[in-house]
């Protein structure tokens, strides 16, 4: 792979109006109502641009159709999930919970419950979410630093992402980043709707055939000439057909036969070379041949997976602080609910392109299938598909788009999670905000360069299991059911996370020691879910004595329609505080 001066000069645009945008939109923030919620005046069409801005991740922008190349049919529900997420949100949180007048996740349950205690817990789930989030997206930045700097080393890009980030953050807050997102968002549909249509028509120029075979042939994809793949992380690799495998540096003199139904472990840094019209190998999670992967797997675990995988998304959205700070920002509860809808016409309309790269990635760069590095896939595809400058310029587009991904989701999660420490652990002063940011900027920059790099949607996928069994019971619950009580909102918190966090050990120690974990320990969400439901409402009925003195005002507050004037926002001030215990509680806190 060679120095790419195209990409360069992409991503470098991006980074720099990026910075400009944030720059010039913050002399406009003054008070810690711009920091935290952009003044609540930011309308529907901004906003809905803005919180798809932040939604459309790394995952969405190279994991979708990493994804899309490796497993087939069985990653269409990560782009259904991704979107439909909204639909539930729209039905049952985004207008009720605008019309709380809070201005954080926690706030939120305080204002509901009036328990600082549940506050302070709040506060700790948020932190860790937000935090699993930043870890991909910052990890991702790595993956395109080596498209467009080869002899670059792979922290450079979290390095990067973050400075920008945490500049834009610590200068301008909520206000800075609104007009930056929704720029990002126009920014990422633009750098995968042009390559698809060019390669599309390059491909259906060509015969509908790639360099790997047809998709429509039930064979697996094969290399149509001799090919050296270097293996850079350890992969167990499976083959659908005998193939003869050469070791060129290990043993020259001894070729290998593999086949089917056999695991082949390969070592960091093994090198394979396989001869012209070889099957490729795949590494053990993926579809072995293209038959298999344009038909949904059909074995009961796949199965119960993919229903788990629909429940995250669905309830995952609905819980996600980044995504949810942004309906603060709206003027009223119509505005929100109007965000939302406006929010899954973009998502539909994005979803599209991931899918049509991957599929096209699969017959053109298939050698990715044996590293195990089909994150890399989009930005791969152009140069196998249009050798020379076009394909450059392409990849230029690309990287310049993941950029953006990176750069939006990273600036979400920074001030959702900067906005919590401030008002909940802090003072709630502009110099909290600024240095509860930089402390999470620089956390999340260590993390990323010392944790191992997964699938990036599998990982997002797990954040989005975390959230639905923390948030997603107390949203749901705390707006729908007036019967909630600050002892079953904590239990089921407590519950709900401390579940998914034991199925992500579990689900690490398993893949040292041989890969028994079950299918509930890789995507939890089917059972932790429920769980988290149960012990809410359960805890709920047996400290009913508990139930807020306020609680039909707050619910009248919520559901009253925005013309009747019932919308109080909440101040900005240190949880506990005397005055805001006296003005929302009559002088009676939960601790």
């Amino acid at each position: 792979m060679h120095l790419n001066p195209w990409a360069l000069g992409g991503v470098g645009a991006v980074l720099g109006l990026t910075y400009y945008l944030g720059h010039r939109t913050s002399r406009y923030a003054k008070s810690t109502d711009d920091f935290l919620v952009a003044r609540r005046t930011v309308r529907s069409r901004r906003n809905a641009a803005a919180v798809s801005g932040e939604y459309l991740s790394a995952a969405s922008f190279l994991g979708v159709a990493g994804l899309i190349m490796k497993d087939g049919a069985d990653a269409l529900w990560y782009p259904v999930g991704f979107t439909a997420g909204f639909l539930t949100l729209m039905m049952f949180v985004s207008a009720p919970l605008r019309r709380s007048g809070a201005y954080t996740l926690p706030d939120f349950m305080e204002a509901r419950l009036g328990s600082a205690a549940l506050r302070r817990t709040s506060t700790c789930v948020v932190t860790i979410i937000a935090l699993v989030y930043l870890f991909p997206q910052l990890q991702a930045a790595g993956i395109a630093v080596t498209a467009v700097l080869p002899e670059a080393p792979a922290w450079g890009g979290s390095v990067a992402v973050v400075v920008i980030v945490a500049l834009n953050v610590v200068a301008g807050g909520m206000r800075a980043v609104t007009l930056v997102q929704a720029f990002h968002y126009w920014v990422k549909l633009f750098a995968l709707a042009v390559p698809a249509f060019v390669l599309c028509a390059v491909f259906m120029g060509s015969g509908g055939a790639g360099t790997a075979g047809s998709l429509g042939q039930p064979a697996p994809p094969e290399f149509t000439e001799e090919t050296t793949v270097s293996v850079e992380s350890d992969v167990v690799l499976r083959v659908g057909e005998p193939t003869m495998v050469h070791l060129p540096v290990e043993r020259p003199s001894e070729p290998m036969l593999w086949v089917p139904g056999v695991d082949y472990p390969v070592g960091e840094g093994t090198t394979l070379l396989f001869p012209a019209g070889s099957s490729v190998p795949v590494v053990d999670d993926g579809a072995l041949d293209n038959a298999g992967w344009l038909r949904p797997m059909e074995d009961p675990e796949s199965l119960w997976w993919t229903y788990s995988l629909l429940v995250a998304t669905f309830a995952g959205t609905m819980g996600l602080p980044h995504v949810l700070v942004r309906f603060y920002t709206n003027p009223d509860g119509r505005a929100a609910r109007r965000t939302t809808l406006q929010v899954l016409l973009l998502l539909g309309l994005f979803y599209l392109f991931p899918v049509l790269l991957g599929s096209l990635s699969r017959l053109f760069v298939p050698r990715l299938l044996v590293t195990g590095e089909t994150d890399a896939a989009v930005l791969e595809l152009p140069r196998a598909m249009l050798p020379g400058v076009a394909g450059e310029i392409l990849v230029a587009v690309l990287a310049a788009g993941a950029f953006a991904a990176f750069l939006s989701t990273s600036s979400g999660l920074l001030v959702s999670v900067s906005s919590v420490i401030a008002t909940d652990l802090l003072r709630a002063r502009l110099r909290d905000f600024r240095v509860a940011a930089v402390v999470v900027a620089v956390t999340a920059a260590v993390g990323a360069v010392l944790l191992p790099l997964g699938d990036l949607s599998l990982s997002v996928g797990l954040s989005f299991a975390l959230a639905g069994s923390t948030f997603c019971p107390l949203l749901v619950l705390g707006i729908w059911w007036r019967k909630l009580t600050w002892a079953g909102a904590t239990a089921g918190l407590v519950v709900g996370g401390a579940l998914v966090l034991l199925a992500i050990v579990l689900n690490v120690i398993s893949r040292f020691t041989g890969g028994w974990a079950p299918w509930f320990v890789g995507q939890p969400a089917l059972v932790t879910v429920p769980v988290a439901f149960v012990v809410t409402i359960l805890v709920s009925l047996l400290s009913s004595h508990r139930l807020p003195d306020d609680v039909d005002a707050v619910m009248l507050r919520m559901h009253a329609p925005d013309r009747l004037g019932f919308i109080r926002d909440r101040r900005v001030l240190r949880p506990g505080h005397d005055d805001e215990r006296a003005r929302l509680y009559g002088g009676k806190h939960r601790r």
